[in-house]
Parts: C-alpha cells; structure tokens; sequence
C-alpha cells in the first residue's frame, strides 16, 4: 500500500526558512499532481501549493506566493515544500497530498493519498 511521509517540519523564527520533503513509499504514487496543504487546530484544511506531474505547472495560494516554492523529483516520487520568509500565522501541520485525477487543485476533497503531516511553527 502506497504511502506518503512528510518530514523538515520544526521549529523556526520569523523571517526563517524550513524545506519539507514528502515521499511515497509502498509503491509509487502514480499521482497527476502532489500538493501541500496546512491545518490549525479546528480549522479546516487549507491549500498551500500544487504541481502537476507531467509539465510542473504550479499554483499557490495567495497566502505563500512569493515565499513558497513548490518541487518535484518524478524519479523519486518526491515532492518538496521550500518556505521562505516565514510568518507567525505560517504555523500549521503541513500535509501532502497526492491525486489521480484533474479538477480543483485547491480543494482537498481531489486528493486521495495524504501523508501524517509534519508540524510547522514559526516564533514570532
């Protein structure tokens, strides 16, 4: 059985920088596309980041463009998370995520292979 394992979270300053890995193992994904969501405690899940497999097209959500990039290594069925410029309200468990089909990048409900997630906390 394919799984997903995120790991790089911890703990940073304000202003820092962390890089998440995610990588399946089991198996390969076989995904369409991989993407990172974030969650607080009793908050829904919430899109970060997206890549399409085949051509690497990226998208982002308003919140990260500019600090976050997104990557991929098809290779190793990997995909990676690099977070710049952190903020306090960067804070979250950090999931990825895997799909097999096209639709809203941004809605979770595409995704049907998450990892455990990793923790992020950023000091202020």
């Amino acid at each position: 059985q394919v799984q997903l394992a995120e790991s790089g979270g911890g703990l940073v300053k304000a202003g820092g920088s962390l890089r998440l890995s995610c990588t399946a193992s089991g198996g390969t994904s076989s995904s369409y596309g991989m993407a990172w969501f974030r969650q607080l405690p009793g908050k829904e899940r919430e899109f970060v980041a997206g890549i399409r497999r085949s051509d690497g097209a990226v998208w982002y959500s308003d919140d990260v463009k500019g600090r976050f990039t997104i990557s991929r290594d098809n290779a190793n069925d990997a995909v990676y998370l690099q977070m710049t410029s952190l903020y306090p309200e960067d804070t979250a468990v950090y999931y990825c995520a895997s799909r097999r089909s096209v639709g809203n990048v941004f809605q979770a409900s595409l995704y049907s292979l998450w990892g455990q997630g990793t923790s992020v906390t950023v000091a202020s």
